[in-house]
């Protein structure tokens, strides 16, 4: 990752459809918090997406820097942190994350 530009963390998961509503909840509640509480994040998007009897979870965070993710995630920042109370959700358990740069952007809103 190039210096200077603003990192994506991007995380996955799927949760059964009857469970969407209350994980969003929870992550609203205790996760963009946590991540919100590291200096050097700089928001964070949750998506969801319904396929059949599972809901699909992107959490898209936004960072200063790589160091700043460690900050949150820890030296082995491409591994994906989990929360206890996942596990009354999630289908799986994905090892790891990705990360990419802005390289161009017209958000408008």
């Amino acid at each position: 990752m190039s210096r200077g530009r603003i990192v994506v963390r991007i995380w996955h998961g799927r949760v059964p459809k009857d469970k969407a509503e209350t994980y969003r909840d929870f992550l609203v509640r205790r996760a963009v918090p946590d991540y919100g509480s590291i200096r050097g994040n700089l928001g964070v998007e949750i998506l969801m997406r319904e396929n059949g009897d599972v809901v699909d979870f992107l959490i898209l965070s936004y960072w200063e820097s790589i160091n700043a993710i460690k900050e949150f995630a820890g030296e082995d920042y491409e591994k994906a942190k989990y929360y206890d109370e996942d596990k009354d959700f999630l289908l799986e358990f994905e090892p790891n994350v990705r990360h990419y740069y802005i390289a161009w952007s017209s958000r408008r809103f």
